[in-house]
């Protein structure tokens, strides 16, 4: 441990600041944003006579104890710090690339047959998308309702309850993404058609009539291992098929999922890598810009997954739209000098030459204005692409091998690498938790009715069972009009003398009771449907506790206390975490009140820890705190931790528990700690995980929830 003082200034004001350095960088990034409200992803801190960038612990072990802090502009980020590559690494980068384009204008061939042949087959490929036939067969084959509600939900889990039409869209396309990963299946070997056994490769087989239909020229021969059969597995080309086989590798996976792209009315792009790969890229109006998609791993946006992740030498990735054939390279890679130099099939300008004829043709029959406002798109893109080409690639992102197709097979392609798509440097994120805490408090006038009532424990676990089916009911019904009737259940004269006691609940879930003429009960929506969508799955997985310690517990008014109560649950304020896994297991997931996430430190097995910041730095005495186990790898879970509280917004910490040994024995199981040294009042929490079940088996640390409960007015039978 090295502790030191920093004088930090900040605009007009001086910040003293204290830092130990077992806590991290990114603690005192945090300590310096509650003290500016700069977010730690918008700092600039600088140091010494020169104002050198500090990065990282080691830069701040070798400059003096005064800092300069500064909001980083946009612009000045991309093109000062951590993007710009330095000159003299930019130099030798710039002489790479003009000596490998010497070398290709004296050895390489103008070999423009060869690469003609590569890209004209799916210049007609393309075409087939915009079949009016094609994109109505993809479009009913869709869930589209439910994807739609799945995008709002992720939007407002960020919380944008107001999204744009291109945000909608924006979301809706990853969800499509998402849903296609699920529905679609990579084919190894086919199974056997006749026991469905496991099959080994016998060669190529001769299409018949039925498979060139569709495209198959390709016809591949399994031989089963236990009754011999001959599987056929024909290598589609027409996505319409490929809609109902929804199996193949990744050139079926892409063009299936292009169609699906094309239907829905994105501009969508089949890219064709010549090192044998396919995937898509769509136009996201939200970014502004072309966006990677690739449905066999689900992964999008992360161009350099290939040269990264998977170790992947490329050499040609050419996009393919209706509209054209684009060379877009240089987007999947920050070594273009090495790229350069495996271009060996044509030079570059007969390349050039090639895609932009291609490009006419596509285009000779649309309108004039058309073509200026593509023109246009393409300078921007290509003046995008030249930007990036010498960017420093973002060091805390660990991109993964491949995921697709199995071990062996990715062994051999030398394409296997890490697991997930992982970042070391979190920013700050908001939690949308807030229907959370108000699901929680509002059990207290539910289990007070019953008790009042002198129910008996089954007959409150019955009536407990019976909310949980109406609200299932309602679940299932169509999102944006959500609603079901109370007398579908065998309690339905219990719910109406209890009204009262569910308002409140009702209320939290955005929800209403609708009464008729004929004295009908409807429970339906009362505001924005999403507020109900993303507040139902927390009300299902608090019931499930909530039965479960009803059960175990006994049922009278002494009784009303925790766990069968949480009241006071802190909600609303901000988390940074270690580390986290993208992009579903990040930081707030450890406070969404679902069972469905988790938080993920990839490397957090031998340390790591996660601070919450209180809404508007108000104060709280914590009385206890409540951890749920994930939903797999029991070695990932927490065995010892600290919690700690600061009354300073993150720069002095006092230990308000600490556990050692802990073990959970059952996946989605919730423990509960009371705070061994209450009257502590803090703004600031932070959970320290020093080690994880069993370290020597993983490297990964994770947790299913974290609740925290502050003091306050004990539940009341008044």
């Amino acid at each position: 441990m090295v502790a030191r003082k920093f004088v930090v200034k900040h605009n007009d004001s001086s910040f003293d600041v204290e830092y130990d350095t077992d806590d991290g960088f990114e603690v005192l990034k945090f300590q310096l944003f509650s003290l500016t409200s700069v977010p730690p992803d918008q700092q600039k801190i600088l140091g010494g006579e020169d104002d050198r960038i500090v990065l990282d612990d080691s830069d701040l072990m070798s400059i003096s104890d005064k800092l300069r802090l500064v909001l980083i502009d946009e612009e000045e980020e991309k093109s000062e710090t951590e993007f710009a590559k330095s000159d003299e690494e930019l130099a030798r980068m710039l002489q790479a690339e003009e000596e490998a384009l010497m070398m290709q204008q004296l050895n390489v061939r103008e070999n423009k047959e060869q690469v003609e042949q590569r890209i004209r087959p799916y210049v007609d490929q393309v075409l087939m998308y915009e079949d009016t036939n094609r994109q109505t067969a993809a479009r009913n084959t869709v869930p589209a309702d439910k994807l739609e509600e799945k995008a709002l939900v992720a939007l407002a889990r960020e919380g944008n309850f107001e999204p744009t039409k291109s945000e909608q869209d924006h979301a809706f396309l990853l969800q499509l993404l998402f849903w296609f990963k699920q529905s679609f299946r990579w084919v190894n070997a086919p199974p056997c058609d006749n026991c469905n056994s496991k099959t080994v490769g016998q060669g190529m087989g001769v299409a018949d009539p039925s498979e060139t239909l569709y495209g198959a020229s390709r016809v591949e021969l399994y031989r089963c291992n236990l009754c011999s059969v001959i599987t056929r597995f024909p290598r589609y080309n027409d996505p319409l098929k490929l809609l109902e086989t929804r199996k193949g590798r990744c050139g079926e996976w892409a063009n299936c999922f292009t169609l699906y792209c094309r239907a829905f009315n994105y501009e969508s792009r089949l890219i064709l890598d010549f090192a044998d790969h396919v995937w898509t890229e769509c136009f996201s109006p939200s970014l502004g810009r072309w966006m990677h998609l690739d449905p066999c791993e689900g992964n999008y946006d992360n161009p350099l997954l290939y040269e990264k992740g998977w170790k992947k030498n490329l050499n040609y990735v050419i996009g393919i739209a209706r509209d054209g054939v684009y060379d877009v390279t240089k987007r999947y890679t920050r070594k273009w000098h090495e790229v350069l130099a495996r271009r060996n099939i044509t030079t570059e300008s007969v390349l050039s030459n090639i895609l932009s004829n291609i490009t006419r043709e596509c285009r000779k029959n649309f309108a004039s204005q058309v073509c200026s406002e593509l023109e246009e798109r393409d300078r921007i893109e290509e003046e995008a692409i030249e930007r990036d080409l010498y960017s420093n690639e973002d060091a805390s992102i660990s991109l993964p091998g491949r995921q697709s197709g199995d071990k062996e097979w990715r062994i051999s392609r030398s394409e296997f690498g890490s697991e997930s798509l992982s970042s070391s440097c979190c920013p700050v994120r908001k939690c949308i938790d807030n229907h959370v805490t108000k699901i929680y408090n509002a059990f207290s006038p539910i289990i007070s009715y019953l008790v009042r009532q002198s129910s008996s424990k089954s007959r409150a676990i019955e009536v407990l069972r019976s909310l949980k089916k109406i609200l299932v009911d309602l679940k299932n019904s169509p999102y944006k009009a959500r609603r079901t009737s109370i007398d579908s259940v065998p309690s339905s004269t219990q719910f109406v003398k209890m009204i009262a006691s569910l308002t409140q609940l009702l209320d939290a879930l955005s929800l209403k009771i609708d009464s008729d003429v004929n004295g009908r009960m409807d429970i339906c929506l009362a505001s924005d449907p999403v507020k109900t969508s993303i507040a139902l799955p927390v009300v299902f997985h608090a019931l499930d506790d909530l039965i479960y310690n009803v059960n175990r517990s006994r049922f009278d008014k002494n009784s009303l206390s925790w766990p069968l109560l949480k009241l006071n649950r802190v909600c609303c304020g901000s988390v940074l975490g270690s580390g986290e896994e993208l992009p579903f297991g990040i930081s707030t997931s450890a406070f969404d009140g679902t069972r469905m996430s988790k938080w993920e430190e990839p490397n957090g097995a031998t340390g790591c820890w996660i601070i919450y910041k209180v809404l508007d730095n108000q104060m709280y005495e914590l009385v206890t705190y409540e951890l749920m186990s994930a939903n797999d790898a029991p070695e990932r879970d927490p065995m010892d931790w600290l919690l700690e509280g600061s009354q300073d917004g993150g720069f002095s910490w006092h230990v308000l528990d600490e556990q050692t040994s802990q073990m959970f024995e059952e996946r989605f199981q919730r423990k509960v700690f009371k705070i061994k040294s209450p009257g502590i009042l803090a703004n600031a929490f932070r959970l320290r995980f020093i080690a994880v079940r069993d370290a020597k088996a993983t490297s990964r640390f994770q947790i299913g929830s974290i609740d925290l409960y502050s003091k306050g007015q004990e539940a009341s039978l008044e």
